[in-house]
């Protein structure tokens, strides 16, 4: 089940390829992502060294995550907060290589349920420029049209 969308990532960068990762989420976190709850609007990826591992860690920037309502008062929670992303040691490194070239960005797709545990869904994206986004405009509206020419026959 598909909890959130980034509905303008596929508009606004070409996917090269997409990887599944694990969210590490606070109780109230989770209640509130299964309540549909989250927004990946501005979200990004971004890889870390770990201070005591010395070892590539990579995190969710900018996921908002509404507070549950029946969690009680939760003074210092900050919906942005960046969340860990579950990953084996050899995706990180290899996003991690391929962020470092020019023009890519690691951003997440979509949220969704596997059986109990909550995925995320990343795609390493080159972004659009105006242009490409008017010739994919253009060739979506042309198949468009034969396909309802043919069907009309």
């Amino acid at each position: 089940m598909i909890l959130g969308e980034n509905k303008k990532a596929h508009h606004d960068y070409s996917i090269l390829q997409t990887w599944e990762a694990g969210l590490a989420l606070l109780g109230h976190e989770v209640k509130s992502v299964r309540a549909q709850n989250i927004s990946l609007k501005e979200a990004y990826v971004t890889i870390t060294l770990n201070p005591t591992s010395k070892k590539p860690q990579a995190s969710l920037l900018n996921c908002h995550i509404g507070r549950y309502p029946k969690a009680g008062p939760l003074p210092d929670y900050d919906p942005r907060r960046s969340r860990r992303l579950l990953l084996h040691q050899q995706e990180i490194n290899s996003i991690y290589g391929k962020i470092g070239q020019k023009g890519l960005t690691v951003i997440p797709l979509k949220v969704y349920t596997k059986g109990t545990k909550i995925k995320v869904a990343l795609g390493l994206g080159r972004g659009k420029q105006q242009f490409d986004k008017r010739r994919e405009i253009k060739k979506r509206d042309l198949d468009r049209e034969v396909k309802r020419k043919l069907k009309s026959r």
